[in-house]
């Protein structure tokens, strides 16, 4: 009778030991399961809150349209204070979003290098280009033996509509030279559509697109975007900047050899203020003139504007310790039937 009582008892404790392990872990599987689905949600929730930035950052966009006929970096959309205001009339539990818009004229047309359609060079942008380089190999030692020729040789080798027996200069490169490497491709011998084919062009390396220095990455004042239509509906491009918001090196490349110090100044003078108030207007296109040292200076029309209808907005969502971020290129247009002005998404990007 002892013994089958001891046996009793510890069946008895057996069976609750695997009942509590299973009962463990069933909690175990429940709880990584609610979480899981509890994170599911949590991502569904972050894509659709920075897609509500981008929507926000368009209307501002839109409604910048309505008051203004310029662009400059004195406007709202241009000012972190009045984006977070904006975004104030948004809350969202547990979470927040902020965007950040910047004008998709401050840099420079990547084909506009062309004179699309054809394949000649586009003067203007030709010389734009040799002051961009130069520029930025004199601010980064690093870059002191970059063979500029080269490189815009193979833009324009990449760009233009001829192949093979037409590779410009003795640095170019054609299909001839691409299909020689491994993987091999062949020349787009078409404009750019999308920033990331700059990694495949000859002389163009990562170390020149993306660094060393953020300040000068290259990869950061190029566009692919800016396209007009032209006769017999191809497309072309006009390659103007817009003064009022071109970044650093882009402003030093629209100066003339030996101006460029003067870039900063010119920087400078866009967003200068008195009691917290802009005091230079920006409304024409020889304002740069007031400048000190700047006053017989006379840029390239075909170079400059003051105004601009292409954007680039990056939104990030934040959301119990996740973040996403949507990346979107508009461009501000009027309807076909209604008249009234939309942003049209060019480019759309969940990282």
């Amino acid at each position: 009778m002892k013994n089958n009582r001891g046996i009793a008892l510890f069946v008895t404790l057996a069976v609750i030991t695997v009942l509590v392990a299973a009962s463990i872990e069933l909690h175990k599987r429940k709880r990584t399961a609610v979480l899981a689905t509890a994170a599911s949600r949590d991502r569904v929730t972050l894509v659709q809150m920075a897609a509500s930035g981008i929507h926000v950052a368009m209307a501002m966009l839109l409604r910048d349209k309505m008051d203004s006929e310029i662009d400059s970096l004195q406007e709202d959309w241009a000012n972190p204070q009045k984006r977070h205001e904006l975004l104030a009339d948004f809350p969202f539990d547990g979470g927040s979003i902020e965007f950040d818009i910047s004008d998709e004229r401050s840099r420079i047309q990547l084909n506009a290098l062309v004179a699309l359609p054809g394949h000649e060079f586009n003067t203007a942008q030709f010389q734009l280009w040799e002051r961009l380089l130069g520029f930025l190999k004199r601010a980064d030692e690093s870059l002191e033996k970059l063979d500029h020729t080269a490189i815009i040789n193979s833009l324009k080798d990449w760009i233009d509509s001829g192949d093979d027996d037409a590779i410009t200069g003795l640095t170019g490169a054609e299909s001839s030279y691409y299909e020689t490497l491994d993987p091999s491709y062949p020349a787009r011998n078409a404009p750019f559509d999308h920033p990331g084919d700059l990694f495949r062009v000859k002389g163009l390396t990562r170390e020149l697109l993306n660094g060393p220095h953020e300040a000068f990455q290259l990869f950061n004042y190029l566009s692919v975007y800016g396209a007009t239509a032209a006769e017999g509906g191809k497309v072309t491009y006009d390659g103007k900047i817009n003064i009022n918001t071109a970044l650093l090196p882009v402003l030093a490349a629209i100066l003339p050899e030996d101006y460029d110090e003067f870039a900063p100044a010119i920087l400078d003078y866009r967003v200068e203020k008195s009691d917290d108030q802009y005091i230079n207007a920006l409304s024409g296109l020889d304002w740069y003139k007031n400048v000190p040292g700047l006053e017989d200076l006379s840029l390239a029309p075909e170079l400059i504007t003051n105004a601009s209808d292409l954007f680039r907005i990056v939104s990030t969502a934040r959301l119990h310790g996740m973040t996403q971020t949507i990346e979107a290129v508009v461009q501000r247009e009027t309807g076909k039937n209604s008249g009234k002005w939309r942003c049209r998404v060019l480019h759309w990007q969940t990282n």
